[in-house]
Order: structure tokens, then sequence, then C-alpha cells
């Protein structure tokens, strides 16, 4: 019968990433990586210039067993010492997360081990805890995803309260955007990083801010439709366009007004720590200002490495560390969901 779980005080946590186009396992103990396995349909999905959710199903079932067996393997230990299987069930595309959760359900129910499910979302803000083992709430997150973008009070472990999000898109999605109207390859964010690095901010497009607002809310609508503009009308105008120059303007508008409303936020709170989270936070211009402006303010900064700020199971891993200690445990009936509201 499955139940009746023994709580160990340092268990190893299974956890499983299947929320879009990477099928991902990774095996923690404590605050400690022991593995990270990532296998990526990128490749496949650039053909389409985007993640065609069919084809991302079809790649996670493929690879999924793969996967949990090799990043058991690379931790130095065989299935049956796992203690809890971590396993994002939301947000994603709906096909591609049930594979990853049914192949959890199945996994800890022949282990007999809990199965947790992870918000992805929060898996992304626990991904810290991994790179800092002195890392405790309270302190200021930057989330910045290519579904979310947030200014966040992180307060427990468990608790965070939002202090600024996006109005209307995200950076990521932003990002992407950006990289179809410079005609950039899939996937668009790094692409758009490595243009910028050889142009300048010389473009004045609008800060990704909205102004005169009552709270602090972010806008990336008004900046993508920006670029758009530019683009065709200087193509209508048959001039040369400096696509450098141009995702390096759009880069510093996208960017800055997060740092600056981070580091704010983290002074008007009297908080002395930072941490960051999301695809977006891969970005090296925003690592490198995010630092420098932290360095600034003397506040500290706990930035996961660029691979553990995309997608990947190690986060997922940390979260469920987390739910295991609260005893929070899914049932093996639990669904995906493709939508997870942020709090």
């Amino acid at each position: 019968m499955y139940g009746n779980f023994t709580i160990k005080n340092d268990p190893l946590i299974l956890g499983l990433e299947s929320s879009c186009d990477e099928t991902a396992a990774s095996v923690i103990r404590g605050r400690k990586i022991l593995s990270n396995v990532i296998i990526s349909s990128a490749s496949e999905q650039a053909k389409y210039g985007g993640v065609v959710p069919e084809i991302a199903s079809r790649a996670h079932t493929d690879a999924v067993n793969k996967a949990v067996t090799s990043a058991v393997k690379e931790a130095g230990l065989t299935i049956k010492d796992i203690d809890a299987v971590a396993v994002t069930y939301g947000a994603g595309l709906l096909g591609a997360l049930l594979v990853g959760l049914s192949f959890a359900k199945s996994l800890a129910y022949t282990l007999n081990v809990p199965l947790i499910a992870v918000n992805h979302i929060r898996g992304h803000l626990a991904a810290s805890y991994l790179f800092d083992e002195t890392l405790e709430p309270p302190y200021i997150t930057l989330l910045a995803s290519g579904g979310h973008t947030a200014i966040l009070h992180t307060q427990s472990y468990t608790k965070f309260k939002v202090l600024g999000a996006t109005s209307d898109d995200a950076a990521g999605e932003a990002f992407d955007k950006v990289a179809r109207i410079l005609s950039l390859p899939y996937p668009g964010g790094p692409n758009v990083q490595r243009l910028a690095e050889q142009g300048k901010p010389s473009i004045a497009f609008p800060q990704a801010l909205v102004k005169n607002s009552r709270e602090m809310q972010f806008s990336y609508s008004g900046l993508k439709t920006a670029v758009l503009n530019y683009c065709h009308n200087a193509a209508q105008r048959g001039e040369e366009i400096n696509h450098c120059d141009v995702a390096c303007s759009f880069q510093h508008s996208a960017i800055d007004p997060l740092v600056k409303k981070t580091v704010e936020s983290a002074q008007k709170l009297g908080v002395n720590t930072v941490t960051a989270g999301g695809g977006v936070i891969a970005n090296g211009y925003l690592r490198q200002t995010l630092k420098c402006a932290c360095d600034k303010a003397g506040l500290k900064l706990v930035l996961p490495e660029k691979i553990y700020c995309t997608d990947n199971a190690a986060m997922i891993a940390a979260e469920g560390l987390i739910q295991y200690k609260a005893g929070n445990f899914a049932p093996l009936n639990i669904n995906a969901k493709a939508q997870i509201p942020l709090t």
C-alpha cells in the first residue's frame, strides 16, 4: 500500500522537469547538487521557429527514463536510494507536463516514497538555495522568465509577497519577440544577447516600466511595439538597420528598470540580500548590471549559475526539499496544470 512514509532529516530528492522542451532529472542531498541531467529538444524545435507542443511531448516520452537513469547513476546511487520524487506539475505545456508527472507518479508508487508536486516558478525561486548554504529568508527576489516578471519579497521558505509585476507581457516573451523581429533563430533570448554585445544602446526605446503608477508595474508590450515600429519605419524609408544597436538598446530598456527597482525594493524594506531566478537571469548583461548595482548599494547577491536559471530539475528538487520538510506531499491522482497563479 502506498503511504506511511519515513521522513528523513537529510533526504535524497530526485527532481523531474518537463514543462517545455527540456527533459531534466537531478538528485540533490540537502543543498548539494549530486547530479543534473538535461536532454533538450531545442535543436528540433528550432526548425519550426519555436516550441511545437506535440514534438516536445514525444521528445519527453523518449528521454524521461534516460534522464532519470543518468541522473541517479551520475549521483553514484541506485534508484532505491531515492527518498522522494519532486516533479513539475505546472505551469507549462500540458502534454509535456503529463509525461514527467506520469513517470514521477509511477516511480513514487513503486519506491513507496513521497510524491511532491512543484510549481515550476517556485522552482526557479528555490534555485538560489543551491548556491548559498547560508541563504535564509527574508530577501528580495527578481523573477524574470518567459511567462513571469516580478519582484518578490520572500518572507519565509514557503511565503512571498509580490511587490511588483508586469502588467502585460513577460521579459522573456519580449526577448523572443524581438528575436523574431530581428530574424534571429530560436531560442531568441541568448541570440539577442549575443547580438547586443556587438552594439550600443543608441536608440531611445521606452523603458519597460509603467510611469506614474501607484504600484510598481512593468510593461513589455509597448517596448516590443517600439522595436517593431522602429524596424518597420526604417525599412519603409530604405534605411539600413543596425541590428546590433537595436538589440543592445532593447536589452537596456528591458533590463535596466528591473535591476533598478529590485535594488530600490531591498533598500526600502531594509533587506540586505537579493536573489534572482528564471531564464532571463541567464542574460549576461542582467547579471553584470545587477551585481554592480547590488555591490554599490551594499547588498548581498545570490545568483544561480546560468544553467540553473534556465529550465532544469535541480531547482525542482530544491523546491521539493522545502515542501518535503513541510510535509506537503501530493496524492497520486494529482493532475497537471497548464497555468498556475504566481502566488
